[in-house]
């Protein structure tokens, strides 16, 4: 892929996941000051359509990214830091399960998604599963019916995957998501002297994967100081 067409993904990807919007040739132009034409764009965005980067999800729209897209995004994804405001919102961290939980709600406001935590297998407590319904791709009958058959089997879910979780934050989405292919998920366990724990953010493909994978990555690494 060319330096211009990554360029032209990047924005779709990143526009489309702050607006739920799909995102189209003369808007990419406008709203990024970019030195191209209107023409330009919507000929690379036609190649990125043909070549499976991006897709358009109904007649006269613009353009939304592929599980593809995003499976390349996350992969060049670097880490970013906790801002100082939401470090302020997890520093009660103890080990706590009760602290545990009340972290994780604040986790699930701060991310408007939902959050999964087992503090051993078996033991699973979730939280802001209300917020999945409320995303714009979930609006449709037959998604809510999909995430709504997953919000009944998240404990079997997660005591299927419990022990194949990774120490370190991993991002798993579409057919990688233990959750359904129409979902996104940022998956850890930890280990504190009470035990080994698991830590989960789970939303639609178009989550903000950046700074979700610093929420975890915060949490994780604070949680194992405590062992």
């Amino acid at each position: 892929m060319n330096e211009r067409k990554q360029l032209i993904l990047n924005i779709i990807i990143e526009d489309y996941i702050a607006t739920g919007l799909p995102v189209a040739s003369n808007s990419i132009v406008e709203k990024y000051n970019l030195d191209l034409s209107p023409a330009t764009v919507r000929n690379e965005m036609a190649e990125l359509e043909a070549e499976g980067w991006i897709t358009q999800p109904y007649t006269s729209a613009g353009r939304i990214p592929t599980e593809k897209a995003y499976l390349f995004f996350v992969d060049s994804l670097k880490t970013e830091s906790l801002s100082k405001k939401e470090q302020v919102l997890f520093e009660d961290l103890d080990g706590d399960e009760i602290t545990a939980k009340q972290i994780a709600k604040k986790l699930a406001q701060v991310s408007n998604l939902a959050v999964i935590w087992a503090f051993h297998k078996n033991h699973i407590y979730y939280t802001g599963l209300s917020n999945l319904l409320q995303q714009p791709e979930f609006s449709q009958s037959r998604l809510t019916y999909d995430i709504s058959a997953v919000i009944d089997r998240v404990d079997e879910i997660v005591d299927d995957i419990f022990e194949q979780v990774s120490f370190d934050p991993q991002i798993l989405l579409g057919r990688n998501s233990p959750f359904g292919p129409f979902s996104g998920t940022i998956l850890a366990r930890y280990k504190t002297p009470q035990g080994v724990g698991m830590i989960g953010i789970l939303g639609p493909l178009r989550m903000d994967y950046g700074k979700n994978l610093a929420r975890i990555s915060y949490l994780i690494n604070h949680y194992n100081q405590l062992s």
